[in-house]
């Protein structure tokens, strides 16, 4: 249980189910680990109920450049480094379909999911660069491999992500720094119960198991086996492994 023994990892989307999954997982393989979320007292709640001295919090909107840079900055000041980014913060958006989106609802999800992915592949890569390397990781989606029916924004921004993570990687070269993105299936979180409410308000278990008809392994993902492929990723056992897109998804992708 020591495969991030003295490392230190920034985890965006902190409060989130994947966020508090990958957290815990992290701090018991021996990193040291800073939480960001823009929701302080779900980040207050998490940080507490991991517990330890080893995880912090950084209340921050990650589309704010100047709260973003921040962030990375004051973990360099506080740790000295800074090994892994995980850009996990997202949102789903409105569910509806293009003709009814409204732009406003449009440029929110590109802001979230891609101007923060942006933000933080343009402050953590030059810092992980001078230390001689680093992993950054993104979190995207099936809906980064296809599309989506009344979720547009969310898979136009997953797709968005990963033309930033391959274009990264091909301007760090030999560096040390592996970028990579994890395109998990439908998880139980808050958001996959937006979702589901959004497709048949009323009828959402009827929703969910349509969405899980179209999974081979006849069930959603599970925010814990996200964090072991993070895992994966942010350890020395991937050291070799960059511009990679790591399915976590059942199978859904397959066909």
């Amino acid at each position: 249980m020591d495969r991030l023994t003295g490392k230190v990892a920034v985890i965006t989307g902190g409060s989130g189910g994947i966020g508090q999954a990958t957290a815990r997982l992290f701090v018991a393989e021996g990193a040291r680990v800073v939480l960001v979320d823009l929701d302080a007292d779900r980040l207050r709640a998490t940080v507490a109920a991991i517990g330890g001295d080893a995880v912090g919090q950084a209340v921050a909107d990650v589309s704010d450049e100047a709260q973003m840079r921040g962030v990375l900055d004051d973990s360099l000041r506080r740790f000295g480094r800074v090994d892994v980014l995980f850009c996990n913060a997202g949102t789903e958006g409105l569910v509806a379909p293009i003709a009814d989106m409204p732009v406003e609802a449009f440029d929110r999800v590109m802001a979230v999911n891609v101007r923060g992915v942006f933000l933080g592949l343009k402050h953590a890569l030059p810092l992980m660069q001078r230390q001689g390397g680093g992993s950054i990781i993104i979190t995207s989606s099936v809906a980064g491999f296809k599309g989506a029916a009344h979720l547009a924004p969310y898979a136009a921004s997953k797709h968005a992500v990963v033309g930033l993570m391959r274009s990264a990687v091909l301007e760090t070269g030999a560096s040390g720094v592996r970028i990579n993105t994890i395109h998990p299936s439908p998880i139980d979180t808050r958001m996959m119960r937006a979702i589901e409410h959004g497709r048949a308000p009323g009828a959402e278990d009827a929703a969910r198991q349509m969405i899980t008809s179209r999974i081979p392994a006849g069930r959603y993902c599970t925010a814990d086996e996200v964090a072991l492929t993070a895992l994966f990723l942010a350890s020395d056992d991937s050291r070799y492994c960059t511009g990679g897109r790591y399915s976590v998804d059942g199978g859904m992708t397959a066909a």
